[in-house]
């Protein structure tokens, strides 16, 4: 090697003192036009399945169940608003496997105000009391005539054959079952009870009609408790939300001011809290020894829709308590070892605050990008619950006897009339589910598949721009020589204006190729999903190894694109050089980022899982009823980890909110603490920009220029 040669030539050449470069460059040009123009056009298409799939889609096909003639139960407005319910004319048939295929039974189906409570035959109901009478005529279709023989009534499909006792289940009539001692199913009082046409049925024959059926809508049924628990708890979670954000911003001021100080506090009460959590969950394993079925284990229960069952076992208390407890010695075992980098860290974290409380405003930058994710979310969402109910409603023809068109496609309208009905009389031309075969239906599948990716974009967008603009503003205070007075006036609004004036293609570059990864995340997953019953075991390992690939991949590219804008930010170049850039800097320097920028993201991940930790604690005592004082204030839930769980996820994004500006902050300042150290040599031709705290931390100093006598 020559002694002249740059022995990081490999990694590039260090940047040169440059005496005109005071901070983000202001005449720039836009950048990466192409991939812009690309973004444009996607938008442009993504509105257009969007105004496409709400011109076709109707959201009432998931809010209301559907009868046999394809109208919607319980709908306001209509003849059938007071007939919320959803009544088979024989429970029996949704044993087929009609049921899985297709999520509707091959029987009749009738809207209804009330599920019927007693049993009762055609047959009692025509020669029995006026009331029966009255009474099984709800059942019926509109305009049925007694006066008919039962033989035509059933024949014409216009009864049920029978009425057996049931219950509302998610908006569906489902029959009362229940079970005697010795493990009997009973319907009703009943075992056993004639069908109407002379035939004994056994209950355990409606209890596999009725599985059968629920495991159409056992899904549904979850959803729709955990739907009510939401409209019974929503202002508690707000409120709990409230608190959050009201928590991190304290918790950020104090940062401000108290840096150190604050930082060990954080330290010290994350290991109190967790520590507090380890106690818990073993009061709870204690307090179950004994109680009868507090040994069965999470196996032997198995998938159970009431989670609150699994709190009721030893064995849950105890995974939940070796857990924390493995994250408690992982964390001590972290501060043991790096507590000297903490220090140095600390230093680091104070020069950010000091950031943060000259650059306000950037406080307040995370509200935008909260605001714009959610258009984002909400315009995915609706687009996607339009677009999965813009099928057309299919009938088929269903029949008891032999019939050539049976399942074939049927219309309702002219059924009566067609040849099919004069050879089946016994068929009936019944809803069957949401499909179609015109070319829009053909292409929801690549719709919903545009929709999804679209979404993955449009959010890594806003989050890149959040992230160019935070970048800007802090790169303008830490190259203001003269420290606040050489700090641009608007430095957030001038950043944001360079972003997206000069930037956009830039941005949605970098998006688009972390999107693409994502994307094939979410296809990996779903395979899994699907092979799951698969016995093949190269495939899975295979689908493992790709799984955990892609993982990697998509956390070293959202890390090189991070840095990527924090150059972008300054220097105003494409996305390609900006990201070359930042890669070399950050490898000529690779002993220095381990040491500082890893060490302080995880004492920033400390801080978000401290406030996490007090909110989630104080929503539990409360959900849970274990505080006298508003033990009358909590809801009656379903399921109380409902509301737990989202003020914990909730308070987590707050905290992470917060915590991001800080956390750009800091990557900001140590890509230009790295520049400064390159750039110049602390004479007083090239002095640093860096602030004293930083020179000590470095053990470097500015000459101080020599005085005129």
């Amino acid at each position: 090697m020559d002694k002249d040669e740059n022995p990081d030539s490999k990694y590039g050449e260090s940047r040169k003192y440059d005496p005109n470069f005071k901070g983000p460059i202001h005449d720039r040009g836009c950048t990466d036009i192409l991939c812009c123009i690309l973004f444009i056009v996607a938008l442009l298409g993504y509105f257009s399945v969007g105004i496409l799939a709400w011109s076709q889609g109707d959201p009432r096909k998931v809010i209301y169940p559907t009868d046999s003639r394809g109208q919607f139960c319980g709908q306001a407005g209509t003849p059938l608003e007071k007939k919320p319910l959803l009544f088979y004319f024989n429970i029996l048939k949704c044993a087929s496997p009609l049921v899985l295929l297709e999520f509707q039974c091959p029987t009749t189906q009738l809207c209804v105000d009330k599920c019927p409570d007693r049993h009762l035959t055609l047959v009692k109901a025509k020669f029995g009391k006026k009331e029966d009478h009255e009474y099984y005529k709800r059942y019926c279709k509109d305009g049925v005539d007694f006066a008919k023989s039962t033989p035509e009534i059933l024949r014409d499909g216009l009864c049920p054959a029978m009425l057996m006792p049931s219950k509302a289940f998610t908006r569906r009539c489902l029959p009362a079952l229940g079970t005697m001692k010795g493990g009997v199913v009973v319907v009703g009082n009943e075992t056993t009870f004639d069908d109407g046409e002379g035939v004994r049925v056994n209950a355990s024959e409606v209890l596999e009609a009725s599985k059968k059926s629920n495991m159409a809508i056992e899904a549904r049924q979850v959803a729709m408790r955990i739907f009510e628990d939401y409209t019974q708890s929503w202002h508690w979670i707000l409120l709990g939300l409230v608190i959050a954000m009201v928590v991190s911003l304290i918790f950020i001021v104090l940062l401000r001011f108290l840096a150190g100080i604050m930082v060990w506090v954080m330290i010290v009460l994350v290991i109190i809290v967790i520590g507090y959590a380890i106690f818990h969950c073993y009061m709870e394993f204690a307090s179950l020894k004994g109680e009868p079925g507090a040994d069965v284990t999470i196996h032997d229960l198995g998938l159970q829709t009431d989670f609150s069952v699994y709190l009721q076992i030893r064995q849950t208390w105890l995974a939940f308590m070796i857990i924390l407890a493995i994250v408690e010695v992982v964390i001590i075992m972290l501060l043991i070892f790096l507590r000297k980098r903490i220090l140095i860290a600390i230093a680091l974290i104070k020069e950010a605050s000091r950031a943060v409380g000259h650059v306000m405003s950037s406080l307040f930058y995370p509200l935008l990008t909260f605001l714009l994710l959610a258009v984002v979310i909400a315009y995915w969402a609706i687009t996607a619950v339009f677009l999965s109910t813009s099928n057309e409603q299919v009938y088929k023809v269903f029949n008891n006897s032999e019939c050539p068109f049976s399942r074939d496609t049927c219309d309702p309208k002219t059924f009566n009339i067609s040849n099919i009905s004069a050879q089946c009389p016994d068929a009936e031309c019944l809803f069957a589910f949401y499909g179609g075969e015109t070319a829009y239906h053909r292409y929801l599948i690549v719709f919903q598949f545009y929709n999804v990716f679209l979404f993955f974009w449009c959010a890594n967008f806003v989050t890149a721009l959040g992230q160019v603009t935070l970048s800007g503003a802090f790169a303008s205070y830490y190259w203001a020589f003269k420290k606040p007075n050489d700090i641009p006036a608007y430095p957030i609004f001038s950043s944001l204006g360079r972003a997206l004036r000069y930037h956009t293609g830039s941005l949605a570059f970098g998006s688009l190729i972390l999107s693409l990864v994502q994307v094939i995340r979410v296809i990996l997953e779903y395979l899994d999903h699907k092979l799951k019953g698969a016995q093949n075991k190269f495939a899975k390992f295979l689908l493992s190894c790709m799984k955990c690939c892609f993982w990697c991949l998509e956390k070293c590219i959202k890390f090189l694109n991070r840095n990527a804008y924090i150059m972008i930010a300054i220097y105003g170049k494409s996305f390609c050089t900006s990201a070359r850039d930042a890669f070399f800097l950050l490898m000529r320097n690779i002993v220095r980022v381990a040491v500082l920028d890893k060490v302080t993201d995880f004492l920033l991940f400390l801080g978000k899982l401290l406030i996490v930790g007090i909110v989630g604690i104080f929503s539990f005592f409360f959900f849970s009823g274990r505080i006298k004082a508003v033990e009358e204030a909590a809801p009656s839930l379903n399921y109380y980890w409902v509301p737990i769980l989202t003020v914990v996820v909730g308070s987590y994004l707050i905290a992470h909110g917060f915590f991001s500006v800080y956390a750009m902050c800091v990557d900001t300042l140590f890509l230009c603490f790295l520049e400064d150290l390159e750039r110049n040599d602390g004479s007083v031709e090239r002095p640093y920009f860096m602030s004293q705290n930083l020179l000590n931390l470095v053990k470097k100093s500015n000459e101080e220029p020599k005085s005129v006598d």
